[in-house]
């Protein structure tokens, strides 16, 4: 065999034995783990959604989401009035979305490729306890629109209490490559007929 033709079968086998160790063994081409996703952790820091997508209209509902007193973790949290009476005289339900960009409901192009994150983790609390969050979701924004949301996930009713807990939105198999709508949480009048306040405290995605 020519000098040149024991080259090149050398190059051959080296090259696959380099793709076999990359390819075929543990440890060689692996994902990259996924990093907090950060839906809201203090007012002003890189809060990746914004609170703008208020439902049905958004009269019965106060949020401060620089909230201090009694946080979870950090240095601000969200306060969320739902306001019953004003809600009574209306659709006896009343919501907030995240949204990106803001006020997006899948008529512009935004969002995130979310995929790879396995749950949505968030902490909530009760004012006085026994206030029920008919559900608390991601995705669904836009469907029918030009830009809908890949998919939609969601945990409820969830009665809360007067302590912090933390809570989990399974994502395991939903297609995440398109979310705009980040966070949300629907409350109604049947559910809640005195009052309904509560907090929200380092929203993420895992």
């Amino acid at each position: 065999m020519k000098p040149s033709s024991c080259l090149f079968v050398f190059f051959i086998f080296i090259s696959c034995a380099a793709h076999a160790q990359d390819s075929d063994f543990p440890g060689g081409d692996q994902p990259k783990p996924f990093k907090p996703f950060i839906v809201y952790q203090d007012k002003g820091a890189a809060n990746r959604f914004v609170p703008s997508g208020y439902m049905p209209t958004g009269e019965c509902i106060k949020m401060d989401d620089a909230w201090k007193d009694n946080c979870q973790q950090s240095k601000s949290c969200i306060k969320v009035q739902y306001d019953i009476a004003c809600s009574l005289k209306g659709r006896h339900w009343a919501g907030v979305y995240w949204l990106n960009p803001a006020d997006n409901w899948g008529d512009r192009k935004g969002g995130y490729n979310l995929t790879g994150a396995k749950k949505l983790v968030f902490w909530a609390r009760g004012e006085n306890g026994g206030e029920k969050i008919a559900e608390f979701r991601l995705g669904g924004v836009g469907q029918g629109r030009e830009y809908p949301d890949s998919d939609t996930a969601s945990i409820g009713p969830v009665i809360l209490s007067k302590q912090w807990k933390e809570y989990e939105i399974d994502l395991r198999g939903k297609d995440l490559t398109s979310i705009s709508g980040g966070f949300a949480w629907i409350a109604n009048v049947d559910d809640n007929p005195a009052s309904c306040t509560f907090y929200l405290d380092n929203i993420r995605y895992e």
